[in-house]
Formats: C-alpha cells, sequence, structure tokens
C-alpha cells in the first residue's frame, strides 16, 4: 500500500480557499498537496486568488489539465466543446465536470491512497463529490461531522449495530454509555422508494451521537475504519480527530479577511439601479465565466462587468440549433434593456425579501435563490 497522501482542490471560490489556510494554520504536520482543475475559462480573479493562496501558503498549487487537451495544445473546454460537436454543457449533461474535474483529478491521484479534504461548510445540506475509487476518502473538516455519507452509513447500519457498541464501550462507561447504547439500539427504518427520507434517518442518528460528543464520535468512527479498506484504515493516528469546529459563511469570510488572502473580488458587491432604485449583485461562486448555472442576474453582472467575456459566452451559444446557456432564452435575449430591467427588479425583490428575515449577505440572497448547483466546480 502506497503512502497516505493528503489533497486539496482549490476551485477559485471562497470555501476550498479558506480551507487551505485553516488546515495550514491548524494542522502544520499535515503534508497537503493542493491542486486546481483549470477549465482555461475562469475569471482573472479566480487566477488572483489562486496566486494570493501560492504566496500565503508558500506553495505552489498544481494546475491540472486534461490530457487530451494538454496534448493538442488547447483549451480544455474548447477542446471538448469541439468534440461533444458544439453540445453546451447544462445540468443534466455535465461533461465539463466530469472531462475537466473529476477525470483531470483522478487521473492526478492515480492507485495512491488519498485524502481529499473538501471545504463544504456547516451550515451547507449537501455532500459534494465522492470518488467512487476505494482509494480515495473524503474528509469535511469545517462540519460538525467530517465523515462521508458513504462511512456514516455503513458505520450506523443496523447489521453493524454490535461492533459500534464494542467500540463505543472501550470509549467510555457508565450512564454515558448507557445513554449512547439507547440510540444505537434505535432501528433505522429505511424505505426502497424513499432514498432523502433515509438519508435524513441516518443523518438524525448520526446527530444524537455527535451531541454525546463530536470527538468522541471521531475516535469512535476512526477505530472502526480499521476494518475497512478505507485509506485512514492504516494510519494509527489523524490529527483531526479531535476537531469540533463547525463553520459558517461567516467564518469563512473572517478567515479570508484575517489572513489576508481577502475574498475573491467577484463576491464584492457592486450597485446596480433599476426604477429609480438601488441594489447590488455579484457573483455568488466560482467557477467558468459562462456557467450555466449562474442565476440570470450573474448573467447580468457578467454583462455589465465583463463585457468582452459575455461577448465571448455569447459565441458559444449556437441558436438555431437550441445550444443555449440557459433552457429558456438565449444571451442575445437576455441582454435586451427590458429584459435586464425585470431581471434587476426580481432580484432587488428576492433580495429585500431576504433582509426582511434578518440576513444582510448578499452571499445568502444568492445562495437561497440559487437553487442545485454543480458538485464539484463550486466548493
Amino acid at each position: 500500500m502506497s503512502e497516505l497522501k493528503h489533497l486539496i482542490g482549490i476551485s477559485g471560490g471562497k470555501d476550498s480557499a479558506a480551507l487551505a489556510i485553516y488546515l495550514n494554520n491548524l494542522y502544520p504536520q499535515l503534508d497537503l498537496i493542493y491542486y486546481f482543475c483549470d477549465t482555461g475559462k475562469e475569471l482573472d480573479e479566480t487566477y488572483q486568488l489562486i496566486e494570493n493562496i501560492e504566496i500565503y501558503l508558500g506553495k505552489k498549487i498544481t494546475h491540472l489539465k486534461p490530457e487530451d487537451a494538454k496534448k493538442a495544445d488547447e483549451n480544455p473546454f474548447d477542446y471538448y466543446y469541439k468534440a461533444y460537436r458544439g453540445y453546451l454543457p447544462s445540468s443534466v449533461a455535465r461533461w465539463c465536470t466530469k472531462q475537466m474535474k473529476l477525470d483531470p483529478f483522478e487521473n492526478f491521484v492515480g492507485n495512491d491512497s488519498v485524502v481529499s479534504y473538501v471545504g463544504i461548510r456547516g451550515d451547507e445540506d449537501r455532500e459534494g463529490y465522492i470518488s467512487k475509487k476505494s482509494n480515495i476518502q473524503s474528509i469535511f473538516p469545517f462540519r460538525r461531522n467530517m465523515w462521508a455519507e458513504d462511512v456514516v452509513r455503513k458505520l450506523l447500519a443496523n447489521s453493524n449495530r454490535s461492533n459500534l457498541l464494542e467500540i463505543y464501550a472501550n470509549q467510555v462507561s457508565g450512564k454515558e454509555l448507557d445513554r449512547i447504547v439507547s440510540i444505537i439500539n434505535q432501528d433505522l427504518v429505511l424505505e426502497d422508494r424513499n432514498p432523502q427520507q433515509n438519508r435524513r434517518a441516518f443523518l438524525d442518528k448520526q446527530n444524537l451521537l455527535l451531541d454525546k460528543g463530536t470527538a468522541l464520535y471521531n475516535h469512535v468512527t476512526f477505530d472502526w475504519l480499521k476494518s475497512t479498506d478505507y485509506p485512514l484504515a492504516k494510519e494509527t493516528d489523524f490529527p483531526l480527530l479531535d476537531n469540533e469546529d463547525n463553520l459558517n459563511r461567516a467564518d469563512i469570510f473572517k478567515l479570508l479577511e484575517d489572513s489576508g488572502v481577502g475574498v475573491p473580488e467577484y463576491y464584492k458587491k457592486l450597485e446596480y439601479e433599476v426604477d429609480g432604485e438601488k441594489g447590488e449583485y455579484a457573483r455568488s461562486r466560482s467557477g467558468c465565466y459562462f456557467c450555466f448555472f449562474q442565476q440570470k442576474i450573474e448573467w447580468v453582472w457578467l454583462y455589465e462587468q465583463h463585457p468582452d467575456l459575455f461577448v465571448q459566452a455569447q459565441k458559444y451559444e449556437k441558436i438555431d440549433e437550441g445550444f443555449t446557456w440557459n433552457q429558456e432564452e438565449s444571451l442575445e435575449d437576455l441582454i435586451q434593456r427590458e429584459r435586464i430591467a425585470q431581471i434587476k427588479r426580481e432580484h432587488l425583490k428576492r433580495a429585500n425579501r431576504q433582509k426582511s428575515k434578518g440576513s444582510s449577505y448578499l452571499i445568502d440572497i444568492l445562495d437561497d435563490t440559487e437553487g442545485e448547483s454543480c458538485i464539484s466546480c463550486f466548493v
């Protein structure tokens, strides 16, 4: 078995940047390897952020590109755009994620045993990308539960109850153990046709155990891993076992500002005006400047703040063939004067509604209305 490697993917977004800083500061004993999957279609601000992180860490971030694109000496996105005959990526056909993010990462890892650190926060209810390769294990340091859901499902399965009880009995005793035993003995009632309900059942049981001690739960999980084939199984210790942090969005912004690396420029609020009212807009996440997951207001932001890039995004659309970034309208339609005003009105209305709920963060407003997002690009 190869020596365990510790990897962090830098997406160009706030969370992965903060994670690199966080682990560097708290766990300097980890020999971390940093990588960035470069699509060739990122904002200049993304590359600037990566440079800032390199300066802060004193380490280089490896830029990964698909081998086919490198051999053809082409920009990765343009190479695959041609290979897919002009078929643009979309939420139902994320060839961009697979070809330019996931495949280069897994090729970079090869057969090495790897712990991949992921910057999903404690205030998010999503799992992110989990590799199906057995030699890659994901860890989420910003969450109270740092273990991936596949680990949780196996650990808390009804069939693993006796093993779990035995491990806890080696860690605690008395009334504390009695309370834990009562939790473990609760049957998980699962339904074949309701995966979301099943997921919730596992997470609810896990939260009950976490309430009895996060570090305790981590040590129990780590001991159980030794009976598995996960990359951490052969390790005698893992520095994050006593970590009880649970970081939210505000923590991430503070970490970036305090470090001097700074928040990516595209998160910073810019003012717009519509019907005599003033609003603020920005990008909500990292990713290609023409990402199909963008909200309409972010397309307007791109048009007004980076008109050259907006024109480049337009060139990829084949309206006659129905290949557009947005399913219901082309970028040409989106930038008509009245349409822009309509998008701003709708955004301003949502922003005011969100502020009335007590949040002053633009990023809260954007995330609240964003819906689904890419599993890999936006960490």
